[in-house]
């Protein structure tokens, strides 16, 4: 992972700093991006085929939806490249604990209400973590 992925700026690094920090990325076998995280003004941003599909407080929920759309994605029988920042992992991880859980417990609890309730899937992530 270079520097500038994980967060920080190389001082030789002539790009200009747009305030949009990326943390994930997931890519096809071809190497072709098929979505990603970004941080944006203190919030994670979604994007996939270069549009915003969501935005939230919430760096557990961000990266259960990522790792859930790699792990459809492989259902299928397609080959995946995920790879997240240590800054998202950390903050999902922190946000987990602070719920009581460890973070597979609190990606699992998301996959569940998501299975389970696939019409509101969405709004219910969307109640509990501020996604828009």
């Amino acid at each position: 992972m270079s520097s500038k992925f994980n967060g920080s700026r190389n001082d030789n690094d002539d790009t200009p700093d747009t305030g949009i920090e990326p943390h994930a990325d997931l890519r096809d076998a071809a190497g072709k991006l098929l979505c990603g995280i970004v941080r944006r003004d203190g919030e994670w941003v979604l994007g996939m085929d270069g549009k915003m599909v969501g935005s939230s407080d919430s760096a557990a929920t961000m990266l259960a939806l990522i790792r859930r759309a790699a792990s459809m994605h492989e259902r299928t029988g397609a080959t995946t490249t995920l790879k997240f920042s240590d800054a998202l992992r950390d903050a999902a991880h922190t946000e987990a604990r602070q719920l009581g859980l460890d973070f597979p417990q609190f990606e699992a609890q998301l996959d569940e209400k998501m299975k389970t309730n696939p019409s509101s899937s969405a709004s219910s992530a969307a109640d509990r973590s501020g996604l828009h």
